[in-house]
């Protein structure tokens, strides 16, 4: 029996075929997952990501989790020594195992088995370098966060994503979990009533001493040529992308507290921001990479009128929810819960837990579905839910509005 054959009959088996999961009934729309590819899988390169580093693992298993694509080239590093080993480690032809991605993208070009997608998972600097000749080449792009180093790479940025072939991908994995959709949809049903607070904070301890010379990660975050801004770019900027994603409501003024705590410390550590929604509500949003006792403590609560949810990252699999008067009421990852969105986004029944590669795993999903109608012409329901380059540039202008602000001793300031 081919390969196939056997996928086919446990899929036919399996509880997606049969439109059931964890006991309840998955509607077809969003559900019909693409276990069995029906179009060839995408084949993308990836700068950065090599020996050493973090995000990049985590975008190839992430990728690679639907089957949906292939990773058939790569410049993984700066140093070209790393560059070929850690291609040869991902099972990368040496042919197509590049030094610079200049070299990658010209001769990618010319390959009638070319690459059709490239993820960057590089520092902040190189994010606008490698998108800007990507797009301009006509090949998608699907990049890590924040979107650049500047806004005024940013905006630029878009302007030459309005004007290519290709389409442009941001990857706020946060909001691809089931339960973040699902608090999303409720919120645009109307069953909180008029939103009126939204509290968001992503606490971290890892930078609350020095790092050593020899961390590679800490080194180029606490890097302003090369980051930017520190914990404000690297974790702010995924808070801020979570309470409008949920809320539906754009921020459009802030009041802010910037400090670096670290003595030295070239970058901010810590943020304490005021938020002004223009759907009226207000909110307060605290980023820290300096919280001793705090691992990957994203976490959201949103009121409205009637009710309020909240989320928390390390808990990925539960929402609570409370109408106003009643007990709070605990919403588990399970298909009868009845959001098509979120079901799309479960892999296993209800109380198998599934968490952050998952969730980056739907982003990427969702992404090849948007990838593959954007070649025929069309426009898919899910670039919805997917950040998109206008998410970076709305991301960048929270940036710059918050390091204004706190350089005016916390005047409002307006995106």
């Amino acid at each position: 029996m081919s390969l196939r054959s056997q996928c086919e009959r446990a899929f036919n088996s399996s509880p997606f075929s049969r439109g059931r999961l964890g006991g309840g009934a998955v509607p077809s729309k969003f559900s019909q997952r693409r276990y069995l590819m029906t179009t060839p899988r995408i084949r993308y390169a990836m700068v950065g990501g090599g020996r050493g580093a973090f995000i990049g693992a985590v975008h190839r298993i992430a990728a690679r989790m639907d089957d949906r694509y292939e990773l058939v080239a790569g410049a993984l590093s700066s140093n070209p020594e790393n560059a070929k080993a850690s291609a040869a480690d991902l099972h990368i032809a040496a042919d197509r195992a590049y030094t610079s991605f200049e070299e990658m993208l010209r001769v990618e070009k010319t390959r009638a088995d070319g690459i059709q997608a490239v993820v960057i998972v590089t520092p902040n600097h190189m994010h606008f370098p490698v998108a800007k000749a990507a797009l301009e080449a006509g090949i998608n792009v699907i990049c890590d966060k924040p979107v650049t180093r500047t806004l005024e790479e940013a905006l630029e940025l878009q302007q030459i994503a309005a004007k290519s072939s290709a389409y442009f991908a941001l990857t706020h994995n946060y909001s691809a979990y089931p339960l973040v959709r699902y608090a999303r949809e409720l919120v645009g049903k109307g069953t909180l009533g008029k939103i009126r607070v939204v509290q968001v904070e992503y606490p971290q301890e890892w930078l609350t001493v020095a790092a050593a010379a020899d961390n590679k990660q800490a080194s180029w975050r606490t890097n302003p040529a090369l980051t930017g801004t520190g914990c404000l770019g690297d974790i702010g900027t995924h808070a801020f992308q979570l309470a409008q994603f949920i809320s539906q409501q754009k921020v459009n003024a802030v009041c802010s507290d910037v400090m670096s705590c670290v003595e030295g410390r070239l970058v901010d550590d810590n943020i304490h921001v005021l938020l002004r929604f223009d759907g009226g509500a207000r909110g307060m949003l605290w980023a820290s990479q300096v919280a001793p006792g705090c691992e990957n403590g994203l976490r959201i609560r949103i009121y409205g009128e009637k009710a309020g949810i909240e989320w928390a990252q390390e808990s990925p699999n539960e929402l609570w929810f409370t109408e106003l008067n009643k007990p709070r009421q605990r919403v588990t990852r399970r298909g009868d819960i009845g959001s098509e969105i979120a079901a799309r986004g479960m892999r296993t029944p209800g109380g198998h837990p599934e968490g952050y590669l998952e969730a980056f795993a739907n982003l990427y999903n969702d992404i090849a579905d948007i990838l593959i109608a954007h070649e025929a012409g069309e426009r898919h329901y899910l670039q919805d839910w997917v950040p998109s380059i206008d998410t970076g540039v709305e991301g960048m202008k929270f940036i710059q509005a918050v390091l204004d602000s706190s350089q005016a001793q916390g005047s409002w300031k307006a995106l």
